[in-house]
């Protein structure tokens, strides 16, 4: 199933390290199949409070995702970034194309 990089990033000024940091984004994830979904959009909060922007990254499967997060490639530039722009990074599985809600939500009422 298919993997993903979410980043939930707060206001910041733009620091020449960020800067950097998205310049050399893009060849760590290349050989994990990552590629950007989200980055950088307007978010339209329709319920709850949202401060700053969000990132999406997707990859051909979880796994894919947790390699490119640990790779030394990536490892080695995140300091460009987590030492300016606070946020939360999380890693994700996501659902299969014949996920059912309704199927989900009965599994959990059964127990």
């Amino acid at each position: 199933m298919t993997g993903y990089a979410i980043g939930h990033l707060r206001p910041a000024d733009l620091h020449d390290e960020v800067i950097e940091y998205m310049e050399r984004i893009q060849s760590t994830l290349d050989p994990f199949g990552g590629r950007f979904l989200v980055h950088g959009a307007p978010v339209e909060v329709r319920e709850g409070a949202w401060e700053g922007g969000l990132v999406l990254i997707g990859f051909p499967s979880i796994e894919d995702a947790r390699s490119w997060y640990d790779s030394p490639a990536y490892q080695e530039i995140i300091p460009l970034r987590a030492g300016h722009v606070d946020g939360e990074i999380i890693l994700v599985e996501g659902v299969g194309p014949d996920h059912d809600s309704a199927a989900f939500a009965r599994s959990l009422r059964e127990g």
